[in-house]
């Protein structure tokens, strides 16, 4: 059994996929599309590019820490490009920050999300989502699933505050709700969200099992690894 947070934790920092709604169910679909969309056309190269940006075209399943588990639509985009798509890269984000906008309708929570953020809330805590989407796209997730007025703090790879696993989205959430990253666990499925927590200095780093990571590619850097966000709530100090 994991041991409670420590008693100071007073913010938690969500990743958004893989996180807050399960990888692969939301973002086969999606991923499959991109390639679709980075491929103009050739049937062929289309399995090619997946696999190059780390999705098995024939099972459906992401890699931990590829291109498409941990990248934004940039790196993505030169992900697609190295791998032969015949759209110039910088064209090629924009055609896929669009589809991860509309990529909302697909996102499979992991739980009943309202119930879950209102309940933290109610705790006094401070909320955020720190995501390699682009910021349109989490804003749109948070609206689907009724947590926007539960969330304090929200950050894509467009926001300004830098990209994962740098500090800044950390840090940018310290600075908007007044608390010192010590007093923050970070919450994600791949270890560039994890790397971003200890980066910043986050009081704890959580490894959930929802996304494309497992207990063997978080271990190095996760203080805990859960199976789910649902779990949080067990770790808190009443």
């Amino acid at each position: 059994m994991n041991a409670p947070l420590r008693s100071d934790i007073a913010g938690i920092l969500f990743d958004k996929d893989g996180t807050l709604i399960r990888y692969d169910e939301s973002w086969s679909p999606v991923n499959r599309e991109a390639a679709r969309i980075a491929a103009a056309g050739d049937l062929q190269l289309e399995p090619r590019l997946l696999l190059a940006v780390g999705m098995d075209p024939q099972t459906g399943l992401t890699r931990a820490d590829s291109l498409l588990a941990a990248g934004n639509a940039a790196e993505i985009a030169l992900g697609f490009e190295a791998a032969g798509s015949p759209i110039d890269a910088a064209e090629l984000t924009v055609l896929l920050d669009e589809l991860f906008v509309r990529a909302t309708e697909y996102a499979v929570p992991v739980t009943d999300l309202r119930a879950l953020f209102s309940r933290l809330k109610a705790r006094g805590l401070k909320l955020g989502i720190a995501s390699s989407d682009n910021e349109l796209s989490i804003r749109q997730t948070a609206e689907r699933f009724g947590i926007t007025s539960c969330v304090d703090f929200v950050a894509g790879y467009d926001s300004g505050f830098g990209t994962k696993p740098d500090a800044g989205m950390l840090l940018g959430f310290c600075a908007a709700t007044r608390l010192e990253p010590r007093q923050v666990a970070m919450v994600g499925d791949n270890r560039h969200d994890l790397q971003m927590g200890a980066n910043a200095g986050a009081g704890a780093k959580i490894g959930v099992l929802t996304g494309t990571g497992s207990r063997e590619t978080l271990a190095e850097l996760a203080d805990i690894c859960i199976e789910d966000i649902t779990a949080l709530e067990t770790l808190l100090r009443r």
